[in-house]
C-alpha cells in the first residue's frame, strides 16, 4: 500500500544514508528487500528489532564474495526496478553486480549509489563521514558552535538530507524518466554534492551581498539577536525566528519590550550583539514552558526547544500523529502524506537473514535451489 506500491527494490546492505533512503522507499510502499550479509550470522550490535532505519521490508542473507551468492542477486536484479548500494566506487564492479553487469540482465534497472564524495574526483577513494564531508562542501563552515569554533551539526544535515533523501530523489527522478525511455540509469548520490546543494540560498544571499560577514554574525547562523536560541531561568531554551517585521513587532510586543529603541532598529547590525544581550536578558527572567504559553500562539515565531520525548507530546506534533509508536519504539511517522495511497503503518525491521527462504521465492527463485544454497552456506536463514 502507498504511492510505490508494485515498485520492488533491492537494498544491499549499508549503514546510514543508504537504509534511510530504503526505509523512505518502503514507508511509501515499495517492496525492499534487504541484502544481508551472510557471514554475520544474523549478529549485529544492539537489538534489530529496534533498529528503525530497517523498518518496513524483508531481509536476504547472501555470501557476496561467493559467485552463487551473486548469480542469486543477478537474478533478483531481473525482476527489479531499482538497486540500491552504499560501498565505496569500484567495489561492487569487484564483487560482480556493477551497473553495466546489472543493466545487460535489466536494462530498465534504476541502479542507486550513495557514497560521500561521488563515485569519482581525486577523493572518492577516501574514507570519511557526514562531518568531513559536509566540512569539505563548505557546510560546517557556516555553522557556529558555542565557542565560536564550528559546530557539529547532528547527521541529519548530510548523511539523511544531503544523502539519503538525495538518493530517494534520484531515484524517483530516475523512475518517472524510465516510463518515457523505458530505460534504468545510474544514479550517483554524493552527500558532499548533497551538503552543497542545500548552500543554494545562502550562496545567493552572499551573492548578494546578505551574508557578508564571518560564522556566527549573519542572518541564519545566530548572528541575528531575532534568528536564535535563547537560555531561559529553569536552563532550558526556546527558539526565536523573528525575520520579517511584522513577526518582529510581535515579538517586541510579547515579550515587552515595544517601547525601547531595540523595536525600531531591528536591521542595525553593528548593534545586533547589544540586542542579543538584551533578549538574553529578558528570556532568562521566565522558565521556558511559561514563555511558550505566551508566544506560540502569537505571530511573534517563538517556540520551545524540544528534545525527542519531549516532541512526541507536544500538542501539534500530537494532533497530526508526526511521532507514532510501532513496534515498541517511538519512532517518525512515513512522510509526506497522500490523500488517495496513504503510506502503511511501520513493520517490525528483520533479523539479518529472516526471511531469506519465502522472500527469494517470493521473487521467483526455485525453492530446491535455495535449499541447495542455503545447505552449502551461500545464504543464511535466520
Amino acid at each position: 500500500m502507498g504511492v510505490l506500491d508494485g515498485v520492488k527494490v533491492l537494498e544491499v546492505a549499508g549503514i546510514g544514508p543508504g537504509p534511510f533512503a530504503a526505509m523512505v522507499l518502503a514507508d511509501l510502499g515499495a517492496d525492499v528487500l534487504r541484502i544481508d550479509r551472510s557471514k554475520q550470522g544474523g549478529l549485529q550490535l544492539g537489538d534489530p528489532s529496534k533498529d528503525v532505519l530497517n523498518r518496513s521490508r524483508r531481509s536476504v542473507a547472501l555470501d557476496l564474495k561467493s559467485p552463487e551468492a551473486v548469480e542469486v542477486l543477478l537474478d533478483l536484479v531481473a525482476e527489479a526496478d531499482v538497486l540500491l548500494e552504499g560501498f565505496r566506487p569500484g567495489v561492487a564492479e569487484r564483487l560482480g553486480f556493477g551497473p553495466d553487469v546489472c543493466h545487460e540482465r535489466n536494462p530498465r534497472l534504476v541502479f542507486g549509489r550513495m557514497t560521500g564524495w561521488g563515485q569519482d574526483g581525486p577523493q572518492s577513494q577516501r574514507a570519511g563521514h557526514d562531518l568531513t564531508y559536509l566540512a569539505t562542501a563548505g557546510v560546517v563552515g557556516h555553522m557556529e558552535g558555542p565557542d565560536g569554533s564550528p559546530a557539529i551539526p547532528i547527521n541529519v544535515v548530510g548523511d539523511f538530507g544531503g544523502g539519503g533523501m538525495l538518493l530517494v530523489v534520484g531515484v524517483l527522478g530516475a523512475l518517472v524518466e524510465r516510463a518515457t525511455s523505458g530505460r534504468g540509469q545510474v544514479v550517483d548520490a554524493a552527500i558532499v554534492d548533497g551538503g552543497a546543494l542545500q548552500m543554494a540560498m545562502v550562496y545567493g544571499m552572499r551573492a548578494q551581498g546578505m551574508w557578508p560577514n564571518p560564522r556566527g554574525r549573519n542572518l541564519l547562523d545566530g548572528g541575528a539577536p531575532f534568528y536564535e536560541t535563547y537560555r531561559c531561568s529553569d536552563g532550558n531554551y526556546v527558539a526565536v525566528g523573528a525575520i520579517e517585521p511584522q513577526f518582529y513587532a510581535a515579538l517586541m510586543t510579547g515579550i515587552g519590550l515595544e517601547g525601547e529603541d531595540i523595536a525600531t532598529n531591528q536591521w542595525d547590525m553593528r548593534r545586533w550583539p547589544e540586542f542579543t544581550t538584551r533578549l538574553g536578558e529578558v528570556f532568562a527572567t521566565r522558565t521556558r514552558d511559561e514563555w511558550a504559553a505566551d508566544l506560540e500562539s502569537t505571530e511573534a515565531c517563538v517556540a520551545a526547544v524540544l528534545e525527542m520525548e519531549e516532541a512526541a507530546e507536544h500538542p501539534h506534533i500530537a494532533a497530526r500523529g508526526t511521532i507514532v509508536e510501532a513496534f515498541g519504539v517511538r519512532q517518525p511517522a512515513p512522510a509526506p502524506r497522500f490523500d488517495r495511497t496513504p503510506s502503511a503503518a511501520p513493520t517490525t525491521p528483520p533479523v539479518p537473514g529472516q526471511h531469506t527462504v519465502e522472500a527469494l521465492s517470493a521473487w521467483g527463485l526455485d525453492a530446491d535451489r535455495v535449499e541447495k544454497l542455503r545447505s552449502s552456506g551461500v545464504l543464511h536463514q535466520a
